[in-house]
């Protein structure tokens, strides 16, 4: 296990060029932290420049408190795994796991204690003997993360590994990395773009975005309180929603007024100096509630249907002001395309963002506003065909 400190770490190409600008960031020791964001976020620069792999252009990095900016890749105790798995198709499994310690000229019987033990931890033992042509994509991947366990890094590094498999395998081998981590307790940083394994894995998340840090928290604290728009986009599937609004009234307590003129009380506290400044008014697809047409505050036309088998997505005509909103709903919808719903916007549930993207303060969750009690109902949606489309 190792603690990494990285104090104002940057990477530049030539003069202009900025990949990675001036970060800080503390990764406990046996902590799981995940880097997530866009392709081209500078991501796996940064897990290059950690591992060795990339020239550090300024700032420091720390291993355990020890300065390593100028070490190799081995000497800073790092296993890496790659989004390719990199092995050697002329060896088997077991020299596949045994070369870097081949090279590094470990005594044979420390090799092959290695080697087993980490066929041992990954369920590699009946495949010692074969060849990479003759593995699924699932275990190439384990053998690659077996032969970075076999080096006993302090530090474990992996770079999109799951990118090159199918859905179900993704999900076997992110239950498996996890397990891994729970047996070994070590120091993980893993890179994806995907935030559904990012939810899944992290016990942190870094969320990366052109080079900046944009937040570090929780899984569950990024969801639940994004710092920015881009994070409350980015985090969770399908997005949050964002709806264009202008401060009405500021306090302890503010009053948005809606695209439609509609104003909306909100329990989130914003300087009285931002009165009549334009806001953009967010809310997760799980938290809109549906009601009857003739009664419902809000009305909007289906523009697509998602059956997802336990629970269906729709999307929501939004007007000229945004993309269509997307609605969940925890049942087998038999709304359709072209029909026309109700739908309310729950104030305890909203987020509050300013013109520049950053985030009102948001009062946390009680207990019982989280959970669905055992005779509490979720929103149920009642759809009725209306006899003229609504305009917005």
């Amino acid at each position: 296990m190792a603690q990494l400190t990285l104090k104002q770490i940057n990477k530049r190409y030539g003069d202009n060029a900025v990949v990675v600008k001036s970060l800080d960031l503390e990764v406990n020791s046996g902590e799981f932290v995940v880097f997530v964001g866009p392709s081209g976020c500078g991501k796996s620069t940064l897990l290059r420049m950690i591992a060795g792999l990339e020239d550090i252009t300024g700032g420091g990095m720390y291993i355990d408190g020890r300065y390593v900016n100028d070490d190799t890749p081995a000497e800073r105790g790092i296993g890496m795994v790659f989004q390719s798995y990199a092995l050697y198709p002329h060896m088997s499994v077991y020299e596949n796991i045994a070369f870097g310690m081949k090279l590094a000229k470990l005594p044979a019987a420390e090799i092959d204690k290695r080697v087993m033990d980490s066929a041992r931890i990954l369920q590699l033992e009946p495949l010692l003997q074969r060849k990479p042509k003759d593995l699924s994509g699932g275990q190439r991947q384990r053998v690659a993360i077996g032969r970075a366990i076999a080096r006993e890094p302090k530090l474990f590094l992996f770079d999109e590994p799951l990118s090159n498999l199918d859905a179900a395998l993704r999900v076997q081998m992110r239950m498996e990395i996890a397990s891994l981590h729970r047996r070994l307790g070590s120091t993980i940083i893993y890179v994806t773009h995907d935030q559904v394994e990012a939810m899944t894995l992290a016990q942190r998340i870094v969320v990366l975005n052109r080079g900046n840090i944009e937040q570090v928290g929780t899984p569950l604290e990024l969801y639940d309180h994004p710092a920015n728009t881009f994070v409350a986009q980015f985090i969770g599937s399908p997005k949050m929603n964002l709806m264009p609004a202008t401060l009405a009234r500021c306090g302890a307590e503010s009053v948005v007024r809606l695209w439609n003129g509609k104003e909306l009380a909100l329990p989130i506290a914003t300087p009285v100096s931002t009165e009549g400044s334009p806001v953009r008014l967010g809310i997760r697809p799980e938290h809109i509630e549906w009601g009857e047409v003739s009664s419902a505050p809000n009305l909007a036309d289906v523009l697509f249907v998602e059956h997802m088998g336990n629970e269906t997505y729709h999307y929501l005509d939004s007007g000229d002001i945004g993309e269509p909103w997307v609605v969940r709903d925890p049942s087998r919808s038999d709304v359709a395309v072209g029909q026309t719903v109700g739908y309310r916007i729950p104030p305890e549930h909203c987020h509050l963002f300013d013109e520049s993207g950053k985030a009102f303060a948001r009062p946390p969750q009680s207990a019982t506003a989280m959970k669905i009690g055992a005779n509490q109902e979720a929103p149920v949606i009642f759809a009725e065909r209306a006899a003229a489309r609504v305009t917005h």
